[in-house]
């Protein structure tokens, strides 16, 4: 996936990723999104546009359109949710092996790798259903997918309203700057909220071994239920 190699390389990421997660860890963040905020801006941008070894949602689109899938836009996305599934699955996996010895150092990688490789998947979906990834509606709507079942309420609270099909699927408007910064503080909370000191979902994480396992499971679990909203959010031409 790239995504990985791309961690090692880039240090602005890693430094992004770890004052985010610290934020998370103390329970709350800067009045204006702080570091939490910059993350997801930086993981969006990462998913959508690429970098490094980390191939953008247009190429990955592209990619699983070849063969059959070029007139089959259903088998492309299809393509596109099980090699996004497969690749959570390994990292949470491997990001969770360790517990409680190296859950403070991969903690940050595992959620930028999740969310990162999450945006690709819901911008590559996007594309294939012929949406324009500059548009800046478009963009917002990839980050609200993130949020599964809660990115329907979360678009409202905004003022965006489902899109209705093909009429609608070239929006080019210019949003407000608040806007795409509320989705993002969305996001943000619900890291906050996960991966927070208290939170439940680092108990199992800590078990070496075990935590692999339940890592590789939440993961794919969430990653199933962004794929379900990304396909809402973005319905096919009729």
């Amino acid at each position: 996936m790239g995504i990985l190699g791309l961690l090692s390389r880039d240090d602005s990421t890693k430094t992004t990723a770890r004052e985010a997660m610290k934020e998370a860890r103390s329970g709350e963040a800067g009045s204006d999104g702080g570091a939490l905020q910059r993350m997801v801006e930086t993981f969006r941008d990462i998913g959508l546009d690429g970098k490094l070894t980390f191939s953008s949602a247009q190429d990955v689109a592209r990619r699983a359109q070849r063969g059959r899938a070029c007139k089959r836009p259903e088998k492309a996305v299809r393509r596109l949710v099980r090699r996004h599934r497969r690749g959570v699955t390994i990292a949470g996996f491997l990001t969770g092996l360790g517990g409680i010895f190296t859950l403070p150092v991969l903690l940050p990688t595992n959620v930028v790798e999740f969310y990162a490789q999450s945006t690709r998947m819901v911008g590559a979906i996007a594309v294939v259903r012929g949406y324009d990834l500059d548009d800046e509606e478009v963009r917002v709507r990839v980050l609200a997918s993130l949020l599964g079942e809660e990115s329907g309420d979360v678009l409202k609270n905004i003022g965006l309203g489902p899109i209705a099909g093909v009429a609608t699927r070239t929006v080019a408007k210019r949003l407000p700057r608040s806007t795409e910064s509320a989705v993002a503080s969305a996001i943000g909370g619900r890291i906050l909220r996960k991966f927070g000191l208290r939170s439940v979902r680092l108990f199992g994480k800590a078990i070496p071994g075990l935590g692999g396992v339940l890592g590789a499971i939440a993961d794919r679990a969430q990653l199933n239920k962004i794929a379900k909203a990304a396909q809402k959010s973005f319905p096919p031409a009729h």
